[in-house]
């Protein structure tokens, strides 16, 4: 009597479209085997695709078979593409178990093997379930396309989205908070450039942000995010970004500052800031040593009645002060830029003509837009006749488009972001009050803020060292707008006293609104300098 081990395989898709199921498939098996008179030495369930033979529990059989030769003359299965739907990988298979004295056999399907001409009908039926599964894999990547190409998103959400199916049976994107507002705020800080990648997700993560090492940095470069869809190059097609249907995150100009960021095109505001973890050292990193110029660096010693702070200097200077006596200190420093109410007015007419210099300016830079995009344009219509009169290869054809088009693409966001912005002196007043409160009460915000807000405040007027030394602070530079405001007001206590000052003359030396700037050409050095002191706005710190 001939032994046989039956084979059942059922992949859940076929099951769930054709009805297989693995009790059927046994008991059609076990009842050939009775007819036939063959013995059953066991059953192997399987539930793996059959497009390879990389499956646990044939590759556990076939290891048996190999280690037991002769207990086995057959491996039934009820038709050849539960075997396998790969025609090269059947044979080979074949041939393996013949080697170890195995003969597979589909009873719905019988092949004598021995006969050449059987080996024919072995093909077509092996390489029939292959064809029907090459003909739904490509039916599915065009359907898959063509959503691509109507905006839709296809897969997993990404972190900030959520899948949805409408009433209409539509699967769609949407939003999710609080992701999506973490993941809008990691934008913003990647794109400032003060903090890098790795600390903007970590911080990030501690705010409730789930979210991998390496999705993240995916998320930061997926157009999803700016409403865009990624159409891949395919034949003929070349790739290309669609506008997507689910509701955009971030602004497209937003989107590439961080691409600029993370390629290192943007410069950096400040060197990275190492997160802090004690609140009693917000000025480190910002402290210099007055002997020896080096950077301060802060600790805490243990006494015999508890811990002591101090900011210090490594080097042999020893340079030493206690961190509430420095730490008081900057918040006596921090009184003298309380704006008084005629400081208040000139800083308020100030910003208005800024703002009003800088709506001629924007101006100005979109018609300069519109012409590099015009003058791009034209690059890229002479190289598409260079190609139609061979003069150049399609390969080079293909590298100029692409970076035409990418630099089209940087410039249509500049141009976009300028057209929304446009209109930008409406709500100006407003604006100027919540600065002028914060201001005035600058000290408080800042005892008050936790040890963020509080470096990004100093950072924000002190774009440079600060020297501490017994006498008080002294710094080499301090922000445009505080060192105005410090101005005005010891000029004022002049003018109290009766002597003369012409203020009007200090502010022809303003600087306008130029080119000059590279990190955003739609905020001037003054705005910059006036807009971020409000702790309601995280550009505080990101000062030069």
């Amino acid at each position: 009597m001939k032994i046989a081990d039956l084979y059942v395989r059922v992949s859940t898709d076929e099951q769930a479209d054709k009805g297989y199921s693995q009790r059927g498939q046994e008991e059609v098996l076990r009842k050939y085997c009775e007819i036939n008179r063959i013995g059953v030495r066991k059953v192997v369930y399987e539930d793996h695709s059959a497009k390879t033979f990389d499956r646990p529990q044939w590759s556990a059989l076939l290891a048996e078979l190999k280690k037991s030769k002769g207990k086995t003359d057959l491996v039934l299965f009820t038709k050849w593409d539960r075997f396998s739907r790969n025609a090269g990988d059947a044979y080979q298979m074949i041939n393996i178990l013949r080697k170890v004295g195995v003969e597979p056999q589909a009873i719905e399907q019988p092949l004598d093997l021995s006969i050449p001409e059987n080996k024919m009908m072995l093909a077509f039926y092996l390489a029939a379930p292959e064809v029907e599964n090459d003909r739904r894999a490509l039916n599915t990547f065009h359907g898959m396309r063509r959503a691509k190409k109507e905006g839709r998103y296809m897969g997993v959400a990404p972190v900030g989205y959520v899948n949805k199916i409408a009433e209409s049976g539509r699967k769609y994107i949407a939003l999710r908070e609080p992701d999506a507002g973490l993941m809008k705020w990691a934008f913003e800080e990647v794109a400032k450039g003060i903090y890098s990648v790795e600390e903007v997700r970590r911080q990030a993560a501690r705010r409730g942000l789930k979210c991998s090492n390496t999705c993240f940095w995916r998320a930061l470069g997926n157009p999803v995010y700016f409403g865009k869809i990624v159409v891949r190059g395919y034949k003929d097609e070349e790739y290309r970004l669609v506008d997507g249907q689910h509701e955009p995150l971030i602004s497209e100009k937003l989107f590439y500052d961080v691409q600029d960021a993370i390629d290192g095109r943007r410069k950096r505001y400040r060197p990275n800031v190492k997160k802090l973890s004690n609140e009693m050292f917000p000025l480190r990193g910002f402290l210099g040593c007055p002997k020896c110029s080096r950077m301060l660096t802060a600790s805490a010693s243990k006494g015999r009645n508890g811990r002591y702070h101090y900011y210090h200097c490594v080097a042999s200077c020893g340079c030493r002060y206690p961190a509430g006596l420095v730490n008081d200190a900057f918040v006596s420093e921090l009184q003298k830029f309380t704006p008084r109410k005629a400081t208040a007015e000139i800083f308020r007419q100030l910003v208005t003509d800024e703002f009003s210099d800088q709506a001629k300016t924007s101006q100005n830079e979109k018609r300069q837009l519109l012409n590099k995009i015009d003058e791009l344009s034209a690059k890229l219509a002479k190289a598409r006749e260079l190609l139609l009169s061979s003069d150049i290869d399609p390969k080079d054809y293909k590298t100029i488009k692409t970076e035409i088009e990418e630099k089209l693409l940087r410039l249509e966001a500049r141009l976009t972001e300028l057209t929304n912005d446009a209109g930008g002196v409406q709500g100006l007043d407003k604006m100027i009050e919540k600065v002028l409160a914060v201001l005035s009460r600058l000290d408080k915000t800042y005892i008050g803020a936790d040890i963020k807000m509080k470096r990004e405040i100093i950072g924000s007027i002190f774009p440079e060292k600060l020297i501490f030394s017994e006498s008080g602070y002294r710094t080499g530079k301090i922000n445009e707008v505080a060192s105005f405001i410090y101005q005005i007001n010891s000029d004022l206590a002049k003018i109290k006293n009766g002597t003369s000052s012409d203020l009007s003359q200090k502010f022809r030396f303003v600087p306008k609104a130029g080119l000059e700037p590279a990190q955003d050409c739609s905020l001037t050095p003054l705005k910059r300098a006036c807009l971020p002191v409000s702790p309601l706005r995280p550009e505080i710190g990101a000062q030069r």
